[in-house]
């Protein structure tokens, strides 16, 4: 298992991570298999999705405003962040990603992103790898 840490720069920020993730990829001793990316944090997720459009991720931030308000006064967490552990239970806090000959087989505009709801912060990400050598 591997460990990344990434600092985020905002309440709520977007780190992409596949370029991070694909140079841990580079001398392993497996070419073939899945790897399975995990956020140890309760106020951050993981997600897959589009990388050509930034609009995607702000309507998507956007969506998750309107359905989990940073400001509620019904909420009863004492801390003041449940907004955020909401939003990221709405994510979920790992994804999986096949690999091929040491690279991440993702879509032509798919991006892995750590999306941080209560930053900035140092963050996490558990990588896993499960997978074979090809002869």
């Amino acid at each position: 298992m591997l460990e990344l840490e990434i600092p985020t720069r905002g309440r709520t920020d977007w780190v992409p991570l596949a370029a991070m993730v694909q140079r841990q990829l580079h001398g392993l001793a497996w070419m073939t298999g899945s790897l399975t990316l995990f956020v140890p944090h309760t106020t951050a997720g993981i997600t897959i999705q589009e990388n050509a459009d930034p609009d995607v991720l702000r309507d998507l931030e956007l969506c998750l405003e309107r359905m989990v308000p940073w400001e509620d006064a019904s909420y009863r967490h004492f801390e003041g962040n449940t907004a955020a552990h909401m939003k990221a239970s709405l994510l979920g806090v790992s994804t999986q990603v096949l690999v091929e000959d040491f690279a991440l087989k993702l879509g032509r505009w798919q991006e892995i992103y750590l999306a941080e709801f209560d930053g900035p912060r140092d963050r996490r990400i558990w990588l896993s790898f499960q997978g074979y050598v090809r002869k």
